[in-house]
């Protein structure tokens, strides 16, 4: 009897960087066909790992401090030992995956890639903080023999809207992101002025976001008051699919703003000083990517131009 090559891929978040590596988890994917794949991951994402149909089986990791629950820490040590994987990819590279890999017995240890001190297959380009994530995983699978990466996809992603989908042209407005970065957000007044520009041109400003952001979004459908609030409505396929209808998508630096771009609608994403886009913007073929600091000086017109150019090249 054959034995099945086992593989563990390793990758927590947050959304906008989940998307960013599926591009990875593909080509993983192609190049172990037959092999056992395991992702690790956060809670938030085991079903988005489920779903995508490149994983064999979906493993939740709930990070935990290693001084307040460090028998947590023993059982995914014994558990990554006892899943006797070949290689593993770490596509965090985190400090904290680098205490896994450490914590892992140096005569057991399998091929790693990643920038762990001593694993077989590292990624030590100099310039690696520097450069776009998707450029910067897709070098480090090519060190360990990976050679053809695609661009991130989520062609699987995908759910009904035919109860939040407007009649008629609408385009997405995503004013939330990060409670705890609010120098990542335009100001929720220069959203309301955009939705009330899209409505007079006789397009649905359709507003999306988590029921965390209900009063930035409450206030800017009171200020524009053709505004669709679809806050805390919409699950991440949901997501996907309104995107795909729409005929455009603006936001800030967050998750939703990724999906958007990643499934081809024309997308404006807006960064201030908080992120840098060389880095972490999204990726499509119909993208723009504003960049003003402070973000609160962009004005409305330059994302109205923005949002046409993007049109013109979806």
């Amino acid at each position: 009897m054959s034995v099945v090559e086992r593989i563990l891929v390793i990758k927590h978040g947050a959304l906008g960087d989940w998307v960013l590596a599926t591009g990875c988890f593909a080509a993983i994917r192609r190049h172990h066909p037959s092999a056992r794949i395991t992702l690790l991951t956060t809670p938030a994402f085991a079903a988005l790992g489920g779903r995508c149909g490149w994983f064999d089986e979906v493993w939740t990791d709930d990070r935990p401090s290693i001084l307040a629950d460090p028998l947590a820490w023993i059982r995914l040590r014994s558990r990554l030992i006892d899943g006797e994987f070949a290689r593993i990819y770490d596509l965090q590279t985190s400090s904290r995956t680098g205490v896994y890999f450490r914590m892992l017995p140096r005569r057991r240890r399998p091929e790693w890639s990643g920038i762990a001190d001593g694993c077989s297959h590292p990624h030590r380009n100099p310039q690696r903080p520097f450069v776009h994530t998707v450029a910067r995983q897709a070098e480090q699978l090519g060190n360990a023999g990976i050679r053809d990466v695609p661009a991130p996809t989520l062609k699987w992603l995908d759910a009904d809207i035919d109860e939040l989908a407007p009649p008629g042209a609408f385009a997405l407005i995503v004013p939330g992101g990060s409670a705890h970065r609010p120098e990542k957000r335009w100001p929720l007044e220069r959203f309301a002025d955009l939705a009330r520009h899209l409505s007079a041109r006789g397009t649905s400003p359709v507003l999306i976001g988590a029921a965390a952001e209900a009063s930035v979004l409450d206030e800017i459908t009171r200020l524009a008051p053709g505004a669709i609030n679809l806050g805390g409505r919409t699950s991440l396929g949901q997501i996907a699919a309104l995107a795909r209808r729409a005929t455009c998508a603006v936001g800030n630096d967050t998750g939703p703003i990724h999906i958007a771009a990643t499934v081809g609608c024309p997308t404006v994403a807006l960064f201030g000083a908080a992120s840098d886009p060389t880095q972490y913007g999204p990726c499509g073929e119909a993208v723009e990517i504003l960049r003003r600091m402070p973000l609160a000086g962009l004005p409305v017109a330059d994302v109205i131009a923005a949002a046409e150019r993007a049109a013109l090249r979806a």
